[in-house]
């Protein structure tokens, strides 16, 4: 199979949760799970690993617009406890299932576009 042509965008690419290396095939068999291999180029995906990236990502940005909705919502309206309670548990379940996928996707494409490898100690 030719894989001379042009590498997909990384960023792109992993946000639509395609092939990083051909950018058609698909990345997930499941919500958050990888499929073994691409069906369109057979890239291996076993050594893709993007650890707790995603989460450490999706925990900064939902938490950056939780706090500063409630921040604003308390200085405008005042509102009682159980309408912050609803508002952030609501938005910040919701984000985060939106944003999950997606983030990985771009982290693995990324990783693979810079030939990502695990750390290693050289004595």
């Amino acid at each position: 199979m030719d894989h001379s042509h042009q590498r997909p965008e990384p960023i792109p690419t992993g946000l639509r949760g395609r092939c990083p290396r051909c950018g058609q095939g698909h990345l997930f068999k499941g919500f958050l799970t990888l499929r073994p291999s691409c069906e369109a180029c057979d890239l291996d995906y076993a050594n893709f690993d993007s650890a707790d990236g995603p989460a450490f990502f999706v925990m900064s940005i939902v938490g950056l617009v939780v706090v500063g909705l409630a921040l604003w919502m308390e200085i405008a309206y005042e509102p009682p406890i159980w309408v912050h309670a609803l508002v952030a548990g609501s938005l910040s379940i919701g984000l985060s299932l939106l944003l999950v996928r997606p983030l990985k996707g771009m982290l693995i494409a990324l990783q693979y576009a810079n030939k990502a490898e695990q750390g290693r100690f050289e004595p």
